[in-house]
């Protein structure tokens, strides 16, 4: 029932098959505002120890309207890009109003979001030359302490389903190149991946699917998604034409006067939660 209900919402919301093409329909005004009188989710610090990195890191997480640890929820990963850290998409992206807003409206089923820092180093922080060697490599190092010491950690904190299916993983620029690279590359732990004006940390695409058959039997859902004006467009282009020309199907929006900025990654977090679970 979930996939066919996702067709029709491909179809009405793109006009498109299982290989959207763009330009694509943009979120409505006043998505990414904040509403007084309704209900609100809520935003915490968590400190998790990283055996990957040897030490204490931290991560927020949000958790929705009505939260009960009673029940059981799924989980998205939601990462930054390569000037930011944990706190960058709630500082800019406002992701906490853009969900707030979509459960008012009845638009979204309960998750909880993870924001973690993808630079997976002792001094995470976004300072000093961000380009260095080190600090780049650190953004590849995440993929373990995400997989060994984030993601077993939340487990244990939170109530949330512990199963490929209700895990999900997005990302803007360096995170969407971290997002695709680490979401197709562990299939097993990850059946929803979406990959916001990806960066050229992104992998190459024979490297990121393989074994096409693989990945159209183990996906919910590929997202992917670029600004028309992004520099980096090329990343997400060759990615879909790669996909499409081994029929694995997934999303491929270009939207409108889009550049490399949180308009058009605030854009993506609208539509990629309605989608996913």
């Amino acid at each position: 029932m979930k996939q066919i209900v996702l067709s029709v919402f491909f179809f009405l919301l793109f006009g498109l098959t299982g290989y959207s093409q763009g330009p694509a329909k943009q979120a409505p005004q006043g998505f990414d505002m904040n509403r007084e009188g309704i209900a609100q989710g809520k935003i915490d610090t968590i400190v998790y120890a990283s055996k990957t990195v040897g030490v204490n890191r931290k991560a927020l997480v949000y958790t929705p309207p009505g939260f009960s640890k009673n029940k059981k929820y799924p989980v998205l990963y939601l990462l930054h890009g390569i000037g930011g850290d944990e706190k960058e998409w709630f500082n800019q992206g406002a992701p906490h109003i853009i969900l707030d807003n979509l459960y008012a409206d009845g638009k979204l089923k309960p998750m909880i979001v993870v924001l973690p820092n993808g630079r997976a180093m002792k001094d995470d922080r976004a300072a000093g030359n961000i380009m260095a060697p080190d600090k780049v490599q650190a953004f590849a190092t995440f993929e373990q302490d995400l997989l060994d010491d984030l993601i077993p950690f939340v487990e244990k904190t939170y109530p949330v389903k512990k199963d490929r299916e209700h895990r999900a993983i997005a990302g803007l620029s360096m995170g969407g190149g971290q997002s695709l690279n680490f979401g197709l590359g562990n299939l097993d732990q990850f059946a929803w991946v979406g990959g916001f004006s990806s960066a050229p940390n992104t992998k190459q695409p024979e490297h990121l699917v393989p074994d096409p058959e693989n990945a159209r039997n183990q996906l919910k859902l590929l997202y992917i998604s670029c600004g028309d004006q992004d520099g980096l467009l090329h990343v997400s282009k060759r990615t879909s034409e790669y996909l499409k020309a081994r029929e694995v199907p997934h999303i491929y929006r270009v939207i409108p006067n889009g550049y490399h900025d949180f308009k058009v990654w605030k854009d993506d977090l609208y539509y990629y939660v309605q989608l996913i679970f």
